[in-house]
């Protein structure tokens, strides 16, 4: 597995039911090799503009992706996997891409922090 990758893997819903997802690897985080990961749905009017980012079949990466769907990789559907929760990948996105879905999520996060 590798930051970058498109896998499949059971994530919790709002409803509280658990249901087998497409997901992004963000970032491997240690100590135990645990990954930051997002959501990805085909529902793309959840997108949030200057947030979420939209692939498409035209996008250079769509068809390394293992995506069969215009997708929203949604930073706000965050969750942290082990690795043995990671049958394996269906794909992968461009470095590119992985980049700046970890800036936005950055920038998002460091927005409004009070520093001493």
């Amino acid at each position: 597995m590798r930051e970058g990758d498109v896998i499949l893997t059971p994530l919790p819903q709002v409803d509280g039911k658990v249901k087998a997802r497409p997901a992004l690897l963000l970032r491997h985080l240690p100590p135990f090799g645990d990954f930051l990961v997002c959501g990805i749905t085909t529902q793309i009017n959840r997108a949030v503009a200057g947030f979420d980012e939209v692939i498409r079949p035209g996008d250079s990466d769509y068809g390394s992706s293992g995506l069969v769907a215009e997708s929203v990789f949604r930073l706000g559907f965050l969750a942290v996997l082990p690795r043995s929760r990671i049958a394996g990948s269906i794909g992968s996105v461009s470095m590119e891409r992985h980049e700046n879905l970890l800036v936005r999520l950055s920038r998002h996060l460091l927005e409004n922090v009070k520093r001493p």
